[in-house]
């Protein structure tokens, strides 16, 4: 049996970031804490996305997205994009591109504009690998860090007791 997994895992490093989706003219975006770098060479990310969200649909079809990272002083940014069911989550934000069309938002510290290579299974959620095409530093500061959102995401209720 493990432990108390909800609150252990709040030791594991990882930034908090808004992931922007795009296919064709549909866009979304969603909050994320599971990314990290996986390549030098080239530069690729993976990113963990729950299949059953409307934002893996257009990932999964456009096969392009955006890693915008988001500062300390964005919680209730990320708190937005972390929401399910919003009408239309993307309205109120500042929105640009670069070279893959997928939505940056304009607010964040940095972007990664990605394509996606490939998925792979990981128990309740997808890995997306993706190959960075292009990068941006949009403002000064400092990450906002997972540990830093307490149970914005409810994480709390997911972890099963017999893990």
């Amino acid at each position: 049996m493990i432990e108390n997994p909800s609150a252990l895992c709040r030791y594991l490093s990882h930034g908090v970031y808004v992931i922007g989706v795009a296919a064709g003219e549909r866009r979304n975006a969603f909050t994320a804490a599971w990314v990290m770098q996986v390549s030098f060479n080239p530069l690729m990310l993976a990113i963990s996305i729950n299949p059953a969200h409307y934002s893996y649909q257009l990932l999964h079809r456009g096969a392009v997205c955006t890693v915008n990272v988001l500062g300390q002083h964005q919680y209730g940014i990320a708190e937005h994009f972390g929401r399910s069911g919003l009408t239309d989550k993307m309205s109120g934000f500042n929105w640009r591109t670069d070279r893959t069309g997928a939505p940056i938002l304009s607010e964040s510290l940095a972007y990664f504009d990605c394509q996606v290579a490939h998925y792979t299974d990981a128990g309740d959620h997808k890995i997306a690998v993706c190959k960075v095409v292009a990068t941006g530093r949009l403002h000064e500061g400092m990450p906002l860090l997972y540990s830093q959102t307490g149970n914005m995401d409810g994480s709390d209720k997911l972890y099963r007791g017999d893990t």
